[in-house]
């Protein structure tokens, strides 16, 4: 049955709109090309767009022509303002972005071990409201009223631990602070009109490599996460999955050759964690003789892997303390990558983390060569390409998508 005139119109803005978001400014000459539809149609769409206030004239072609130049049709960017935050048991940092994600601010703040839970909260969300008002404040045209700053749509959340995947919420934990349980309820109370939602870290980072770093051209791959804890995302024909519990990628409480004893329902130690995560990187090192000169956890530990890389990047021989230890590293952290290769064949294994990042393509290397001796099934083994803000940009980038789709669904009706 063909389709009524409405679902049609629809239709064709979703269309535009995502090309508009994909491509960038367009003339109604080059959506006409791009979509296939008529001229008279695609001058309805535009109208009809520009009325709702989705897009708006942004410059002209600049094209050689007779007469006056075609108009350049862009996504009102300013339409909505998002938030990502990367929230760490050490402290939380932000960004705030227009509808399209370009960064109009970001900062951070520390948050100590000993800040008690309601200190915490509140140093997280006076951080998120003065992001938001410098962002503001920068985007407001000149000479104009600033906005209400306190108004922003959509929220994403970073955070370690585990998400219900049926209610979208933070699983208790008893690794975790207290305080990134309570600051998303805080956060809501506090921007009441902003959709807020929550995702682990290492899933919102292995989106952000699959659309903008070192997975852009896969859609079957698994991140690694090597930091303060061990993860690991799994995308599977471009979708992320998360498991019946939301525990898919917990390849910390894997057990493997090597350790003192097993891991239990409730405590990794014994698993793939006691050889990859940052205190047994940190030790590992130090059996090596290698140590760092600042520092704490895991960045202590990717500082420890950096300095060994550069030791022997400047032509350290192959005995040496620097190559020892990044060969006993991915000694150890091929374990779980084999466990991974050979339960779900993803072909590409993405390092990231702390050390994962530290360790660079000099490490993924290394775990590439040991893999291809251990598993049959051919795995590529690449670095993060998108360095400590991997987090920060999965979780805009959820932001984005969830905001444009509920901005983008008038146009459906």
């Amino acid at each position: 049955m063909p389709a009524s005139p409405s679902t049609a119109r629809a239709i064709n803005d979703r269309l535009a709109l995502r090309l508009l978001q994909r491509e960038g400014p367009l003339t109604a000459g080059q959506l006409k090309e791009l979509t296939g539809l008529s001229r008279p149609t695609v001058a309805d769409l535009v109208e009809r767009l520009a009325a709702s206030g989705l897009i708006e004239v942004v410059g002209e072609s600049g094209a050689q022509r007779r007469g006056p130049n075609a108009k350049l049709y862009g996504i009102v960017a300013g339409r909505a303002r998002l938030a990502a935050l990367d929230v760490r048991t050490e402290g939380v940092s932000v960004v705030v972005s227009d509808l399209l994600g370009k960064v109009l601010a970001e900062a951070s703040v520390p948050i100590g071990d000993d800040t008690g839970t309601g200190p915490a909260v509140e140093q997280a969300v006076t951080l998120v409201e003065r992001v938001a008002k410098e962002a503001t404040v920068l985007a407001a045209p000149p000479r104009e009223p600033v906005p209400d700053w306190g108004r922003l749509h959509t929220v994403g959340i970073g955070v370690p631990g585990l998400i219900d995947p049926a209610g979208g919420e933070l699983r208790d934990s008893s690794g975790l602070p207290e305080w990134h349980r309570r600051l998303v309820a805080a956060l809501q109370e506090r921007f009441p009109d902003a959709r807020v939602s929550v995702e682990n870290e290492t899933n919102l980072a292995a989106l952000a490599e699959m659309r903008d770093g070192a997975a852009r051209d896969r859609d079957t791959f698994v991140l690694l996460w090597l930091g303060m804890g061990i993860g690991a995302a799994v995308v599977l024909d471009g979708r992320l999955r998360r498991g019946a519990s939301g525990g898919t990628g917990e390849i910390g409480f894997l057990p493997v050759p090597g350790t003192t004893g097993l891991p239990s329902a409730t405590d990794c130690e014994g698993g793939f964690h006691s050889l990859a995560a940052a205190g047994a990187v940190a030790a590992l090192a130090a059996e090596h003789g290698l140590t760092a000169s600042a520092g704490a956890g895991s960045e202590y530990a990717a500082e420890v892997v950096r300095e060994a890389v550069r030791l022997t990047a400047v032509g350290g021989a192959p005995g040496a303390p620097a190559g020892r230890f990044l060969d006993a590293l991915a000694d150890r952290v091929v374990l779980g990558a084999a466990a991974v290769a050979s339960v779900l064949d993803p072909g590409c294994l993405v390092l990231a983390g702390e050390v994962g990042r530290a360790g660079g393509e000099v490490l993924a290397e290394r775990v590439q060569t040991r893999l291809a001796r251990m598993s049959p099934l051919p795995t590529e083994v690449r670095a993060t390409s998108l360095g400590g803000g991997a987090v920060l940009r999965g979780a805009l980038l959820t932001a984005r998508d969830r905001a444009q789709e509920e901005l983008f669904a008038p146009a459906e009706r």
